[in-house]
């Protein structure tokens, strides 16, 4: 007598990690250096059976998230509780688990997403930070938060972003609407916060490249403009480093029911809780 199998549970699960050590968020074959990788691992141990995510956004080497959204399909029946826990105990230091809930099958976590959050946070200092160097992104100039909240409004709205991506991405178009870009400062920070249905590779690395570029005094604020009209990225600044770059986590809609899915790294919360810089 066959015995049929169980019915596969979609479940929606939440990662933080510290991309400091990872080569980005993507499996590669055989590097195991990869967030994907690790996660897929650690959960597979807890299904007994082979598992592959399905994430929100994926990031680069170096790129930290405090929410990354994703979702799998398994066999197993095991509450959320032991899920989060059991996965946790499989994980490295660098990466956890703070959240897994069972969802519909029609809820996808890259396709279902309606805006995803990034920030990226400045130390403006006159040395480097020893315990903050893969927090923050370091400069000694000082920068100018209103002219870079100038340049920033050029790139709200629905626009051609080609001249802000890698000449490495892969998207099939470069158009994309950001619905924010708010720029906060408190002390010697500045935190550039940007809010789009969808990111191009590296591009608010690039447009945090543009835009201290701007704050430094090294450009006007309409040089943002004229980036984006360009279409071209070699009119464009330099790509700002991964350090100080976090994925907060996307947005559902509410019919999911799932907990917060965008998430503001502690330290981090007085100054996006600032008003920001008009």
């Amino acid at each position: 007598m066959s015995v049929e199998p169980e019915p596969l549970k979609r479940l929606a699960i939440s990662v933080e990690y510290d991309g400091t050590r990872y080569r980005g968020w993507q499996a590669q074959k055989h590097d195991t250096q990869v967030v994907q990788t690790v996660l897929e691992h650690a959960l597979s141990r807890i299904a007994d059976t082979p598992i592959q995510v399905v994430c929100s956004g994926r990031t680069d080497a170096g790129v930290h998230a405090a929410s990354q959204v994703c979702h799998f399909e398994t066999e197993a029946d095991r509450p959320s509780y032991n899920w989060v826990m059991g996965t946790n105990t499989h994980l490295p230091d660098d990466v956890s688990v703070s959240w897994v809930r069972p969802v519909p099958p029609e809820f996808h976590a890259r396709f279902a997403a309606q805006s995803r959050q990034y920030v990226y946070v400045i130390r403006c200092v006159p040395f480097r930070s020893a315990l903050m160097r893969h927090a923050t992104t370091d400069t000694y100039k000082e920068l100018n938060p209103q002219a870079m909240a100038e340049a920033g409004s050029y790139l709200i709205g629905t626009h051609d972003f080609n001249a802000y991506r890698s000449a490495q991405c892969q998207a099939k178009t470069s158009t994309r609407t950001v619905m924010r870009l708010a720029i906060h400062q408190l002390d010697e920070f500045i935190a550039i916060h940007v809010e789009a249905n969808g990111f191009l590779q590296n591009m608010v690395r690039n447009i945090a490249g543009v835009l201290m570029a701007v704050g430094a005094g090294e450009a006007t604020p309409d040089w943002a403009h004229q980036v984006l009209v360009s279409k071209d990225r070699t009119t464009g600044g330099v790509t700002a480093p991964p350090q100080g770059l976090y994925f907060l986590g996307p947005t559902y809609d509410g019919v999911f029911d799932l907990p917060d899915t965008v998430r503001i790294p502690p330290v981090f919360k007085s100054i996006l809780a600032t008003d920001p810089v008009s």
